[in-house]
């Protein structure tokens, strides 16, 4: 199971997705002539509310969009997923992420203005936003296949099987495992009973619900984070330059890839793990975002892109960048052979010997459990579109026997089942944006000229 699942995230992840994932992003990128770059200030304005509306249609906050989004992105995939790419691909895999990143900015806007745009209604009458409505609303009728399939490995994408795993390993590795507690099967379906319980409390409330708790959490999680990484580049500020410098120099050597080496030999390797990892941290192109920002209370698309293309600038940009640099500047990924949160733990402990890994677990668990809520949303959304509204809640179900399964598996297997799932969802939301990307730069060259 575990190589076949690997051969098919291998096999998703080849030069075509690549191709549109990052080929797609440039052309939206110089299509827009810049856009997201031209207007950053104002994207942080409408983030701080100074244009909101209370009777603007939508659910949610421009800021509660963000903040839902960005959720489910901060996450294992800042600590865990750049551990794994600097495992596997050394300090150059993280100049190709912050590529991914900065062309996923241009990418966010894109989908999260048709995600306002092109909003349709559900079984139930409510307005709602994502790929699968914008595909079949600005696309008609006739592309609904490509909405279906969205919709379909959506709901397998929005499993958060890869977060409860690396909690799981957390809590073994940080606390149970130092204080002597045997571990195994039956301590992480213990784990996995007290997650279920947490989580269903949250999801069963619905969106608002999920929303409160991830604007409460994401700004407070990100801070502390923030501090304990800058404490640790202060504690080696000597070294910190040499690590930033080698993240560039390394890009185009790939002196430390221990991956499979496929695709145009090492660098070609190198170069499609670090997309791979930044699309796995903040999702640009993936479709999940569009979903909650089509939820935000606005009438005005481009206002939402603008907002939502904030996410890979904090998530990958700086968030994945701090996590690179702990693990380069402790030395602990040439030192130990850990892999995922666990590398991450290392370079904590190296610097904060008593407390660090504590204060690690503090991080990861609130980066977890945000996830575990607004994951949930994005997956019952994609039941409903397929089943209808009034049955979407089954979805939670499904989601809460996941994260049973993801407490007692391989890490490898649920990495490589979500990358493979992500890939297969990238391919009708990057197809239908590229196709109405026109439209949107037609919305935009309105909205400036009112503003």
């Amino acid at each position: 199971m575990e190589q076949l699942i690997k051969t098919f995230s291998d096999y998703a992840w080849g030069l075509p997705l690549v191709i549109l994932l990052i080929g797609g992003g440039l052309y939206l990128l110089v299509l827009s002539r810049f856009l997201p770059f031209r207007y950053f200030g104002h994207a942080i304005q409408v983030l701080r509310g100074k244009y909101d509306d209370p009777n603007d249609p939508g659910e949610i906050s421009h800021f509660k969009a963000l903040t839902t989004a960005l959720s489910s992105t901060i996450g294992m995939g800042n600590i865990a997923g750049v551990a794994v790419a600097i495992s596997m691909g050394g300090p150059g895999a993280m100049f190709w992420m912050w590529v991914s990143a900065i062309v996923g900015m241009s990418t966010k806007f894109f989908t999260s203005s048709l995600a306002i745009m092109y909003r349709g209604k559900d079984s139930a009458g409510e307005l709602q936003g994502g790929p699968m409505y914008f595909i079949q609303e600005g696309l008609g009728k006739s592309w609904k296949p490509l909405a279906v399939m969205f919709s379909l490995f959506g709901m397998i994408g929005a499993l958060p099987v890869v977060n409860v795993n690396q909690l799981t390993q957390a809590i073994n590795d940080i606390i149970l495992i130092p204080n002597g507690v045997e571990v195994g099967l039956k301590s992480n379906l213990i784990l996995a009973a007290i997650l279920v319980g947490l989580t269903s409390v949250i999801i069963l409330g619905g969106l608002k619900r999920i929303s409160n708790a991830a604007s409460k959490m994401v700004p407070s999680m990100v801070l502390l984070y923030f501090v304990l990484v800058l404490y640790i580049l202060i504690s080696n500020y000597n070294v910190v330059p040499k690590y930033f410098i080698l993240m560039f120099t390394d890009a185009f050597s790939a002196d430390f890839y221990k991956g499979d080496a496929f695709m145009g030999g090492v660098l070609g390797a190198l170069i499609l793990l670090g997309i791979r990892r930044g699309a796995f941290s903040n999702e640009a192109g993936i479709g999940t975002a569009p979903m909650a920002h089509g939820a935000a209370k606005t009438d005005e698309p481009i206002r939402e892109g603008l907002v939502a293309m904030l996410g890979p600038a904090i998530d990958t940009l700086i968030v994945c960048t701090l996590t690179a640099l702990a693990i380069l500047v402790t030395g602990v990924w040439e030192t130990t052979s850990n892999n995922g949160v666990s590398l991450t733990a290392s370079a904590f402990n190296h610097v904060m010997p008593v407390y660090g890994k504590y204060l690690l677990m503090v991080c990861v668990l609130i980066f977890s459990i945000s996830s575990l809520f607004s994951y949930a949303y994005y997956g019952s959304k994609c039941l409903g579109f397929l089943i209808g509204a009034d049955k979407k809640h089954y979805y939670n179900y499904m989601y809460i026997l996941s994260i049973v399964l993801a407490a007692t598996t391989p890490f490898s297997v649920m990495l490589n089942l979500i990358d493979g799932v992500f890939a297969l969802m990238a391919i009708p939301t990057m197809l239908a944006t590229i196709t109405l990307a026109p439209k949107v730069i037609v919305e935009a060259k309105k909205y400036f000229k009112t503003l």
